[in-house]
């Protein structure tokens, strides 16, 4: 099984960067916007970037409608959001890790195992495959097929689980089984068949 960490495991609270774009008079998600485009996320997620370099370059996109000071609290306050797992996930996912190999495939920071240790997660999973560590990103083909060979199997006998549809649907056109994450439930019912087992 390949799975997903953030949006599936580990959720961000982002209360606290919500309240300061509404300080500053800015939509709510106008940081996000900025963040998560290509150009400003991607060396981030291919680890030529720090999440603190990542939080100057989304202060440096806000101008014109923050002041700089603004900008770099914006920025921080996403790149060092509190996060948390989501234990019904955590232990469903243990369950299965004893009956298969589990690979988490996620496009991360460098500081992506230290995250995994605040998260109580750290051995989770029988390997990590890391955008930052491997150079490449979802929903790139070689992400998929280098954490098959971590789990030792073929693509076609992987289950991918991801919340974002283009990512699964990479995965489906490799050949494996994608799951579109929205809720436990729907990991849940693709898993019983293992977990019955």
């Amino acid at each position: 099984m390949l799975c997903d960490l953030d949006n599936v495991i580990r959720f961000y609270d982002t209360t606290q960067l919500s309240a300061l774009e509404r300080s500053v008079d800015l939509p709510e998600g106008a940081t996000t916007d900025v963040a998560y485009s290509p150009e400003i996320d991607l060396p981030l997620l291919l680890g030529r970037i720090t999440p603190d370099e990542w939080a100057g370059t989304i202060a440096a996109r806000l101008p014109g409608r923050v002041t700089e000071v603004q900008g770099y609290e914006l920025g921080y306050a996403l790149a060092r959001a509190p996060f948390r797992a989501d234990e019904a996930v955590v232990a469903l996912l243990r369950r299965v890790r004893e009956r298969l190999p589990l690979v988490l495939v996620t496009n991360a920071s460098v500081q992506l195992e230290e995250d995994l240790v605040l998260l109580g997660i750290d051995d989770l999973a029988d390997h990590v495959v890391s955008s930052a560590r491997e150079g490449v990103a979802k929903p790139d083909r070689a992400i998929y097929e280098t954490a098959a060979a971590r789990a030792g199997v073929a693509v076609e006998r992987c289950l991918f689980v991801d919340d974002r549809q283009e990512n699964v649907d990479a995965a489906v056109a490799l050949g494996m089984t994608g799951l579109l994450y929205r809720e436990p439930a729907d990991l849940e019912g693709a898993l019983s068949p293992v977990l019955a087992g």
